[in-house]
């Protein structure tokens, strides 16, 4: 018997580097369990609600879309539907005719129920014309006709049922808006259909599905792969590997920066390209009605008081493409870009401001330029919102190390770094900050609470952001 121990206990009995190599693998094979599972689980709960988030602003955008085209048809209609009587059958027949005239895309149209349930216009299905269609359903038992109706009613709104595609003859997933002209009992909208959308967020779905796959396999592969080189490149990995994701993790805040700035230039030139010249449109019909009208006409007043508050709109549009993404950032360089920022923001607030900047011997980087000019766009958001600032300066110069650019105002200062119970703010600044690492610079924010001491916001950015001479051709910063 006690051999018997003897020799159990010289086969349990490992060496000091076999329990090295236990203490190193087991924690190791356990924790790559551990990420594995608690990867695969938030990343499908991030995808699903990144698929979730990214379906419903595309059926935002839809809906606005329809809200829009309804407005279009509303304008087009509204002089005729204004002047004539509830029984004016010659005017609802000349609102029909134009209604059931305006066609966009290849599914896009305008119908019309009474609301009786009486179809009066449906350009694109015209068997509908003319008939009752009160208790319609689609395949899925959701009411349509008297829902319309309903809607309509109430002062308009949105319903979503499956509708045949008038394109394909298929019954797809439509979002309809529907809006009342109440004098004559109309329901009066427009649709559109969603399959896109949906077949965008299955597809986008099936990607993530094969994607999280992927990266547990990776994964594995990985553990696989360091457990049989832990002795001999422990350190050098963990070290490597620390470096690496430092890095990928800087790539992705640069690649998340420059999405927000590709998305902020995309949205700027479908606000100065698409929705500011659809309201000059619209401007310059209602002058055109006006001038129709003449000067004794009743509506006069508010015809102009509707044009004036449309140019205002704008001019308002105008400004919110030019924050998000101004042209003369690109066009002429930083300069110029940030003397356009000030001379706005002076006009706007009151504030004095003043700028000073110097032509740079070697043109900032795009990046670098990008930056500094949402730095100084988010400080005077911030002296405008919280300062109380009488006067601000703004300083633009190179120098030995790079470029600085110096915003000092005369308000009631403020506490930074921000105490841990309010974190929540400032996250201006420490958007600022983090921006200006990114280009390997640095931030300093000078202020104190006492009184009317000001804050001071200097950010730099190294000589590596600056082209050389040979890349600009008598070009600013």
């Amino acid at each position: 018997m006690t051999g018997l121990l003897t020799r159990l206990r010289d086969i349990i009995s490992i060496s000091y580097g076999q329990k090295v190599f236990l203490l190193a693998t087991l924690p190791l094979i356990v924790a790559v369990f551990l990420i594995t599972l608690v990867v695969t689980a938030q990343s499908r709960q991030l995808a699903e609600r990144e698929i979730q988030a990214l379906e419903t602003q595309l059926i935002e955008t839809k809906r606005a879309e329809l809200k829009n085209y309804l407005s279009i048809a509303r304008t087009a209609v509204v002089n005729t539907y204004g002047r004539a009587a509830p029984d004016d059958d010659a005017a609802k027949l000349a609102v029909s005719r134009e209604l059931a005239a305006m066609l966009y895309g290849q599914d896009g149209y305008f119908f019309v129920f009474d609301y009786d349930g009486n179809n009066l216009v449906a350009p694109r299905q015209t068997y509908l014309i003319g008939k009752n269609w009160t208790g319609l359903e689609d395949l899925n038992g959701t009411p349509i006709t008297d829902e319309l109706i309903r809607i309509a009613r109430t002062g308009g709104g949105y319903h979503s049922f499956d509708w045949p595609k008038p394109s394909t003859g298929a019954t797809e997933r439509m979002i309809v808006y529907v809006n009342g002209l109440q004098d004559w009992r109309w329901a009066i909208g427009t649709g559109v259909f969603i399959d896109d959308v949906l077949e965008n967020v299955a597809a986008a779905r099936a990607d993530v599905q094969t994607r999280i796959r992927r990266t547990s396999f990776y994964i594995v592969a990985i553990a696989v792969t360091a457990l049989i080189g832990v002795f001999m490149t422990g350190m050098v990995l963990n070290l490597r590997e620390r470096r690496l994701a430092d890095a990928k993790l800087k790539q992705l805040t640069q690649r998340i920066i420059d999405t927000q700035e590709e998305e902020r230039g995309r949205v700027a030139r479908e606000l100065h390209d698409g929705i500011s010249q659809m309201l000059v449109g619209v401007r310059y019909a209602l002058e055109l009605t006006r001038r129709k009208l003449g000067s004794d006409s009743a509506v006069s007043d508010s015809l102009n008081k509707g044009i004036d508050g449309l140019g205002s709109t704008i001019q308002e549009v105008r400004r919110i493409s030019r924050d998000l993404r101004p042209g003369v950032l690109d066009d002429l360089g930083l300069g110029p870009a940030l003397q356009a920022l000030t001379d706005d923001f002076s006009t706007r607030t009151g504030i004095e401001t003043e700028f000073e900047t110097v032509v740079f011997r070697n043109r900032l980087d795009q990046e670098a330029r990008i930056a500094l000019y949402r730095i100084a766009q988010e400080a005077l958001n911030n002296i405008e919102r919280h300062a109380e600032a009488q006067s601000v300066q703004i300083a633009l110069k190179g120098h030995r190390k790079g470029a600085m650019l110096r915003i000092k105002d005369d308000g009631v200062g403020m506490t930074w770094p921000r105490p841990e119970r309010r974190r929540s703010a400032g996250l201006g600044l420490r958007n600022m900050q983090e921006r200006i690492e990114q280009l390997g610079g640095s931030l300093r924010v000078l202020s104190a609470r006492t009184g009317k001491t000001g804050t001071v916001i200097e950010a730099q950015v190294p000589l590596s952001h600056m082209l050389r001479p040979q890349n600009t051709i008598k070009e600013s910063a």
